[in-house]
């Protein structure tokens, strides 16, 4: 803390802006009775939620020495307020942003192709590691369901982890192993996102996923679970639907009812709400209004 109290000093550090709630505790008692003003922004939240008796007492104090709260999502909003006791009218929600991604659409074919997709094939998939706060397992087993109705299915599960072999294993026990496929980690993955018809997001928790965000700017209608921030970045029926946390037969209705519509007119949607809420642009124009408040 002393060396964080050193560097604002040093530097006449004007805004510091403390990301996750331990930046935010060192950040503030650092910045404590200097010149310089504290943003704390938070993030997500561990799953299953929970609070703690100390910061009941602690937070205030913080409150105290920071000027302005921001959330990624309303979600995140709701959770400060129950589970850090920080009052609503404190916390200003401002969404992620990134920029669009920019396939290679050469490669994307070559990725479809390598797996021996045909044309007409659709391709579900996730980007994601292997986490049970994922919830692959339910992501598998809402696939096996509906590739009971669709012959003509694909699953890319990219990523790695903890629960790799158990997934793989899974697939092997719901008698999907020719139909899914796993990548392992990949640097860089947004080809293989582009190869994806719909992106799907099992989580059974999540902040903003950035991960959807990249679905998003792409224009890829999205199968989510109502956890975190998942509803305020697809609204249902609109650029994507939404289902009820961890039920792995919503989510498998969900996929056959995406497979059966028209998705041109979700893949607009999608497109826009990316450029009117989630572009880099938005978020860089709402933290340089508070930036400029505080200077």
């Amino acid at each position: 803390m002393s060396k964080i109290r050193k560097h604002i000093k040093d530097n006449d550090i004007d805004i510091l802006h403390c990301h996750q709630y331990t930046p935010w505790v060192y950040g503030a008692l650092a910045a404590a009775f200097t010149k310089t003003k504290v943003i704390f922004t938070e993030h997500g939240r561990f799953y299953p939620d929970s609070s703690s008796w100390k910061r009941k007492f602690i937070n205030p104090c913080l409150l105290a020495l920071t000027s302005r709260i921001t959330a990624i999502s309303q979600a995140t909003k709701l959770a400060l307020e129950e589970f850090e006791f920080i009052p609503n009218e404190k916390i200003e929600v401002v969404y992620n942003g990134i920029s669009p991604i920019q396939p290679e659409l050469d490669e994307v074919k070559r990725i479809r192709h390598a797996l021996r997709l045909k044309e007409d094939t659709l391709v579900f998939g996730s980007i994601a590691r292997f986490d049970p706060i994922k919830n692959q397992s339910m992501m598998l087993a809402a696939f096996a369901e509906a590739e009971k109705s669709l012959e003509n299915i694909h699953l890319i599960l990219v990523g790695d982890g903890e629960l790799r072999d158990v997934l793989e294993q899974l697939a092997v026990k719901l008698g999907i192993t020719e139909k899914v496929t796993f990548t392992g980690y990949i640097p860089k993955p947004f080809n293989y996102l582009a190869a994806m018809d719909v992106f799907l997001l099992s989580s059974l928790s999540e902040g903003t996923s950035m991960t959807l965000l990249e679905a998003m700017s792409l224009g890829k209608p999205c199968v989510v679970t109502d956890a975190g921030g998942n509803p305020e970045i697809i609204k249902h029926e609109v650029n994507g639907l939404v289902v009820e946390n961890d039920n792995y037969t919503a989510f498998a209705e969900a996929m056959l009812a995406l497979a059966s519509k028209n998705k041109h007119p979700m893949r607009l949607a999608a497109h826009d709400r990316f450029n009117n809420l989630f572009d880099v642009s938005v978020m860089s124009k709402k933290y340089n209004t508070i930036y400029k408040t505080l200077a």
